[in-house]
């Protein structure tokens, strides 16, 4: 992405964001596959700042939105939440965030900037997320 800056990163987060409990990211003390995909998606958005802040220097732009709120997808109508929002809205609002060239490290809610939720910004969380994620590529990779 170097070689071809300037560009432009755009991770497809959520609103739903819950805190990691880092002492059993795996969750065996009682797996919820709802709190797994909010703590997925703020591990996300953490890992987007993070990003921003490497490549910066390098011409590359690294953002994170929450597209749309419950889209008609095949994971929300199978939740039997219901819909809020249509597909082509979410697609829309990523579309425009990948032809903004305002900025880099930042996060949406549809069109609009808006806050992740705190532990995004904190720097131990952070620190945590990428030492938690060390590990596990370095027991993967043998």
């Amino acid at each position: 992405m170097r070689a071809n800056a300037p560009a432009r990163i755009v991770n497809v987060g959520s609103i739903g964001q819950h805190p990691i409990d880092f002492a059993d990211l795996r969750m065996d003390r009682g797996y919820d596959g709802t709190v797994a995909y909010r703590r997925a998606k703020l591990a996300l958005a953490a890992w987007t700042f993070d990003l921003a802040d490497e490549v910066a220097a390098g011409g590359i732009r690294v953002d994170c939105i929450h597209p749309a709120s419950l889209m008609d997808t095949a994971m929300v109508r199978e939740s039997r939440y219901g819909t809020m929002s249509t597909v082509d809205e979410g697609g829309m609002a990523t579309l425009r965030l990948i032809r903004d060239d305002a900025g880099t490290g930042r996060y949406f809610e549809g069109t609009r900037p808006a806050r992740a939720h705190p532990d995004a910004y904190d720097p131990g969380v952070r620190a945590a997320l990428r030492a938690a994620t060390e590990a596990q590529l370095s027991r993967i990779a043998g």
